[in-house]
């Protein structure tokens, strides 16, 4: 009895001494503040830190109740990281510490003496969080006596290479243990380890670089409930895993690794309590023999990702005894069949349903009864026909993303759209849409602010009177046969993208477009007309274009200074550029805001004059396409100062002078010569062909390299953006758009048909990258230079219609990728140089107009009948030893005169006898001379 009342004394006395304290322990408080000392950012969050004040109230600081003891201490993001990794002092924690945080605060490890002794008293801690710090492979060994730990921290520190995982095994009650955003390969000891840890619920290796298979031993973690081992570079079949025998998994997250997944799930069949799974960026196959037709899955999943590649055969049958799900993602793994609208009956609660790029067929079919909890829904990139139901709106009342883009559906656009009160964003586009946008939809979709129609066969005028889209950010309904003007109610949206292009619009350019936020504005290939609005490029444009109208006047000077892209090409435009740079100052202080300008294309327009200087303080000019204009005078030197140029185009204009030898066109970045051969690129769409066609050969060609896309392409495939750049060059005698990444890898400079003269510069020989070159239809005259030889990537040379002579320099069969070589109608003689290589595929036409060249494929033989011709290579070396001979015979010739004369002027010197008979002899031819000049004046 008395010892009952002495418990209760005990208690008692301990609550008041809670309740009376004037605050935290002295010694943990003074402990605090030697801390704060390497927390002393100035503006941290322990500023009330102070000495005068109650450490339980300072910030991230948690006291118990009872015993006023420090129990949790939250530093999280407190010390800069200029100040650099430092070294933590583990004796200043309070012993009673049961959760620690110490998040990204650059602590690289313990300091001697005073880490693994001083750490491991913190006996009640149960949550430690080390996260965005310093820590290396070490700090296991150092947490090895944290037996009372049960979540552990270690997100992107320094954990590398082979980590040992051995210190883990004493820490018996750990339930969640993140190392994930590491450069962890593989872990040692693993089985004495992490797979002795029969308490762990939650485990997160992810975003490491661990290889191979997953650990046998996993299957020792049976209270393993999350598993996230997404983002690394491990492999194998996951049916032969050992996570199929986890029957506690509730979520596994696997994306971004090299699994094999079938889509049928039946290794995973008997895990009743899985809920999530996420395999996207897996490869994923279907089961030829499979028994989960016949058999039913214990789990009811509420998400689950099945995306990238392969193919997964047809819906899986488990799908159907799914009732429960809310996230759906079968894209990119070419499923076949109907669209599943079962799967929108049996699971009511389903918010998002993406099966893009896959080749579902049929027509889009409704589901018996309305679905009020989707809110997105993509099936881009299908071979879906048919028309749109029309009460789709009505099935779908809470859709707020619709994508239905890239199928085979007809018809006109539903007017239900409007009933879909929280639609944000609509594409339909790449279809064989036709009719008018619905008024319904423009007047009711208050929340629209993504509207993608193009590409389909729409038509009327773009929007009615009856237009309430005040939200709209981003309208494309480029590729239809829209007509009239551009309506003045979109002036009331928020738009920040404008694709009107290739229609049948007609009409002024608005001014009002210039009071928006637009980014953007593509209306090219219509019939706008009349001058380009100063006010357009008022504010945050980036792109014009306004190409294939008939736009006149002059071109505003605010284009230039502030607009990244600038594509004005195929107009009527008039004057010389000089003056779009109207003031002298400005002209002067061109610099900064310049520097914005990446491409200019005035192409096949009517401007004249010179091409202005300033046009040299573009720096970051790639694209300069001023081709089928009317300037005149010198390529001006300034366009040496253009060191990021990819693509120069000034042909058919009225050029005259020399070809700057600064010329220039480089890499603005170091580009591969293995990522053009095994990139997958678009073929540039072909626009215009002229005369003569190309050659076609089997080398591999950037220029008209074939679109390709592999099955086996490790991430999810993205549909191409509709707002590529296109630029039109000439090349292999052909007009092409380059697009896309090819646009980026492709260099060439086109002067054809102007009136340069001279000779050309022998330092174009080193424009490595340069892919095609055309110099034809001027006046150039001089030999080809030799160092033409070093274009290794050149697949189109033209230096026809000129003067050139002089002979074809041989060591040009040695370039692999000339699909195209024309050197005909100049003044070339000698011989043709021997057909191997890719000379073999260039005809007559090549050479022809040049009388004085012989040898094949010309019918003019270089030697006499019955005479046998050199071999290829003694074609080559003959050349080259005269070339050789000539340079030794002038080198000695030199030579020998300066030793002769040395000679006579060193005997000279040193006999007196010989130096006064030469000047006797001289004195006599002087005296000689001057009689015979004076007798035949008189």
């Amino acid at each position: 009895m008395e010892t009952k009342w002495i418990w209760v004394l005990i208690l008692l006395f301990v609550s008041l001494q809670g309740f009376w304290s004037e605050g935290c322990w002295e010694q943990e408080r003074l402990a605090l503040l030697h801390l704060k000392h390497f927390f002393n950012e100035p503006d941290s969050s322990l500023h009330n830190w102070v000495d005068v004040s109650d450490c339980c109230q300072w910030e991230g600081v948690v006291c118990k109740n009872t015993t006023v003891r420090v129990i949790e201490l939250n530093l999280i993001y407190a010390r800069s990281s200029v100040l650099g990794k430092w070294y933590l002092n583990a004796s200043l924690f309070s012993k009673e510490l049961e959760e620690l945080r110490l998040i990204g605060n650059s602590i690289a490890g313990f300091v001697q003496n005073e880490g693994l002794e001083k750490l491991s008293r913190l006996s009640n801690l149960k949550v430690l969080d080390l996260s965005f710090n310093f820590f290396n492979n070490s700090i296991f060994s150092s947490l090895a006596n944290l037996s009372s730990l049960t979540t552990l921290y270690l997100c992107q520190n320094r954990l590398k290479g082979a980590v040992n995982v051995q210190g883990l095994h004493n820490l018996s009650n750990l339930e969640v243990l993140d190392i994930s955003y590491n450069k962890i390969v593989k872990f040692g000891f693993l089985e004495e380890g992490l797979c002795k840890l029969v308490h762990l619920q939650k485990l997160y290796i992810d975003h490491n670089y661990l290889r191979n298979t997953l650990p046998s031993c996993f299957a020792n973690l049976t209270s393993l409930r999350v598993l996230d081992i997404s983002s690394n570079r491990l492999i194998g079949k996951i049916s032969s895993s050992p996570l199929t025998v986890l029957t506690s998994l509730e979520d596994f997250i696997f994306y971004d690794n090299h699994f094999q997944i079938p889509t049928s799930l039946e290794p995973f069949f008997n895990l009743s309590k899985l809920k999530n799974i996420d395999f996207e960026n897996s490869e994923i196959y279907a089961e030829t023999m499979s028994l989960s037709h016949s058999l039913v899955p214990k789990f009811q999943l509420n998400s689950i990702k099945l995306s990238c590649c392969g193919d997964g055969g047809t819906l899986p049958m488990f799908l159907y005894y799914q009732h429960e799900l809310r996230e759906v993602d079968l894209s990119h793994i070419n499923l076949s069949g109907e669209f599943p609208n079962w799967l929108l009956e049996n699971n009511t609660k389903l918010k998002t349903l993406y099966l893009v790029n896959n080749s579902l067929s049929g027509s889009f079919q409704l589901p018996i009864h309305s679905h009020k909890s989707l809110k997105t829904l993509d099936v881009s990139n299908n071979i879906i026909h048919g028309h749109i139901p029309t009460e789709i709106g009505t099935y779908f009342p809470s859709l707020n993303s619709v994508n239905m883009s890239s199928n085979a559906l007809n018809g006109s656009i539903p007017s239900s759209f409007g009933d879909m009160s929280s639609l944000e964003s609509l594409d339909l586009s790449n279809n064989q849409l036709s009719g008018e946008i619905p008024e319904h939809l423009a007047a009711a979709c208050f929340s629209l602010k993504v509207l993608i129609l193009s590409n389909n066969n729409l038509q009327g005028r773009i929007f009615s009177t009856a237009f309430n889209l005040a939200d709209l950010t981003q309208l494309e309904l480029d590729g239809n046969n829209f007509t009239g003007g551009i309506p003045n109610v979109l002036s009331n949206c928020s738009l920040t993208g404008l694709y009107l292009s290739d229609n049948h619009l007609s009409g002024l350019i608005p001014s009002w477009l210039g009071n928006m936020s637009l980014g953007e504005i593509i209306i090219s290939k219509n019939h706008f007309e009349g001058p380009i609005p100063m006010e357009i490029c008022k504010y945050n444009l980036q792109i014009l274009d306004l190409s294939e109208n008939n736009v006149s006047g002059r071109i505003p000077s605010c284009i230039i200074s502030s607009v990244s892209q600038v594509h004005l090409s195929r107009n009527r435009l008039q004057g010389q550029l000089k003056h779009v740079v109207l003031d002298k100052s400005s002209f002067e202080t061109l610099d900064l805001d310049y520097k914005r300008l990446k491409t200019l294309d005035l192409s096949y327009n009517c401007l004249n004059g010179n091409i202005p200087n300033w046009i040299g303080k573009l720096s970051d000019l790639s694209y300069l396409m001023l081709r089928n204009n009317e300037f005149e005078g010198e390529v001006p030197i300034q366009l040496c100062n253009l060191d990021k140029l990819h693509l120069i185009d000034l042909s058919h204009n009225n050029l005259s002078g020399k070809i700057p030898s600064c010329l220039n066109i480089t890499l603005e970045e170091d580009v591969l010569d293995d990522e053009v051969e095994d990139s997958q690129l678009a073929t540039p769409d072909h626009t215009n062909s002229l005369d003569s066609s190309p050659v076609r050969t089997d080398s591999t060609n950037l220029l008209d390299s074939s679109p390709g896309r592999t099955d086996s392409n490790p991430h999810p495939i993205e549909p191409p953006t509709r707002k590529g750049e296109a630029v039109e060059f000439t090349t292999k005698q052909m007009s092409y758009s380059y697009q896309g990444r090819i646009l980026t890898i492709m260099f060439g400079i086109d002067l054809s048909c102007n009136k340069l003269a001279g000779v050309i510069p022998y330092q174009m020989g080193y424009l490595i990258k340069i892919r095609a070159l055309n110099l034809s239809h001027n006046n150039l005259t001089g030999p080809i230079p030799r160092t033409f030889s070093n274009l290794k990537q050149i697949e189109s040379l033209d230096l026809s219609y000129n003067n050139l002579d002089g002979r074809i320099p041989p060591q040009l069969v040695e370039i692999n990728t000339l699909a195209v070589f024309s050197v005909a109608h100049n003044n070339l003689s000698g011989e043709i140089p021997y057909m191997i290589g890719q000379f073999i595929t260039f005809g007559e036409a090549s050479y022809e107009g040049n009388p004085f060249l012989c040898g094949l494929p010309l019918p003019k033989s270089c030697y006499k009948t019955g005479s046998k011709p050199p071999t290829p290579g003694a074609s080559i070396n003959t050349e080259e030893e005269d070339s050789n001979f000539m340079d030794i015979f002038r080198i000695s010739f030199i030579v020998s005169y300066i030793f002769a004369v040395a000679v006579v002027i060193l005997v000279l010197y040193i006999n007196p006898y010989w130096r006064r008979t030469w000047f006797y002899l001289v004195e006599m031819w002087m005296m000689y001379c001057y009689y015979y000049i004076v007798d035949r004046l008189c």
